[in-house]
């Protein structure tokens, strides 16, 4: 999506006379002098004088239940699969943009000059990351934040990356396999086309975005996502390590992982026990395609967050322990605690790696709530 362009029929008709621009407070007739048949917009049956942008699709609230919907040629904008299309500028008819938006996209995101839901989730989000940080005595960049997408849709995994954001983790091979191929077709698209994606602020097509897997993987998927994700958070057993390291080979390419831990004991969460992380991870880390990263580790569910801070306690004690045994031979640098609803108590504990989903898309369930049980398939 684009920077958003005033394109009306031509400022010469006599219907036209007097419209204004719904993006800024000039008058068509001075934004645009003259357009060809091609690019113009029709209003409503009912005669409603609301535009939609040619440039991409309205958000709700602006669109209105009678503006009409565009349907041109070129691009495609928004949700792959939808309808809506960036035009196709030629030189003849290119009309002019009216302000200066594309910083933080209003047209799209936008609504009366206030930053979308989203947005202020995330930068509040991210606010509290670093305040939690600079109590741990960190800086706020030394701890990762990893947008977890299990009930976001297409559309805000697209906005959060316009403003920037990279690290997306996913519960399921399935899930992650499809958003990564509609991110990448977008990607794809921005690349082929570096004008419009250089309207963009917050997205730079040369910097990809990396996937990690955070849920339960079984076996026989592994090949599903080895070429996908930048960090496999769930390793919870050397015969997991070993199909990673199978298909790593015959890929060739090196895979990041993290032994997850089940600090709790409960039987319900999936991980090692405490006292075969040391021995299981020095087998991995014989692994010539498998690089253990550091531990993962998930706290029982609670409505109080303090009730979870002895689990991370115990979980960053065993990963100082293991890194000062000489574990990953200096790589072993990962801690990844916390979730939406206790990532500050996780962070002041030590994890460098938050995975919050809730917080961020807005979700009833908590992103880590629906983990499957150990009989069933975790996709």
């Amino acid at each position: 999506m684009g920077r958003s362009v005033c394109t009306v029929p031509s400022a010469a008709s006599s219907s036209n006379a007097g419209l204004m621009c719904p993006w800024c407070p000039e008058p068509m007739s001075r934004l645009i002098p003259s357009l060809g048949s091609r690019r113009t917009l029709r209003t409503p049956p009912s005669g409603t004088k609301r535009w939609a942008m040619a440039s991409g699709r309205p958000s709700p609230s602006q669109r209105g239940p009678m503006t009409p919907r565009v349907r041109t040629g070129g691009v495609r904008a928004g949700t792959v699969g939808t309808d809506w299309r960036l035009p196709r500028p030629g030189p003849a008819h290119m009309p002019r943009r009216c302000g200066t938006i594309s910083s933080s996209f209003q047209a799209i995101r936008m609504t009366g000059g206030h930053m979308s839901t989203l947005e202020q989730r995330y930068i509040e989000v991210k606010q509290r990351v670093a305040e939690a940080a600079q109590r741990s005595g960190r800086t706020p960049n030394s701890v990762y934040l990893i947008a977890v997408t299990k009930f976001a849709e297409p559309e805000d995994i697209r906005e959060l990356i316009e403003l920037g954001h990279r690290d997306f983790g996913e519960n399921k091979v399935q899930q992650l396999s499809q958003r990564a191929g509609v991110i990448n077709e977008w990607f794809e698209r921005m690349r082929m086309h570096p004008r419009v994606a250089g309207e963009h602020s917050g997205f730079d097509p040369s910097t990809p975005v990396r996937w990690h897997m955070i849920g339960h993987l079984q076996r026989n998927k592994v090949r599903k996502i080895a070429d996908l994700v930048r960090l496999v958070h769930s390793v919870d057993s050397l015969r997991l390590a070993e199909e990673i390291q199978q298909v790593a080979n015959k890929l060739d390419r090196q895979i990041d992982v993290l032994l997850q831990v089940n600090v709790s004991g409960e039987d319900s969460k999936f991980g090692v026990p405490i006292a075969a992380a040391g021995a299981i991870a020095e087998q991995i880390d014989t692994m010539i395609n498998v690089r253990v990263r550091g531990l993962m580790t998930m706290a029982p569910l609670s409505s109080e967050p303090e009730a979870v801070r002895p689990h991370f306690t115990r979980c960053r004690e065993l990963y100082e322990d293991m890194k000062r045994q000489g574990v990953g031979e200096g790589h072993f640098d990962l801690l990844s605690m916390g979730m939406s609803g206790d990532y500050e108590v996780a962070i002041e504990e030590g994890a460098n790696l938050v995975r919050v989903g809730s917080a961020i898309f807005g979700t009833q369930q908590d992103e880590e709530a629906a983990e499957p049980s150990l009989s069933g398939s975790g996709d």
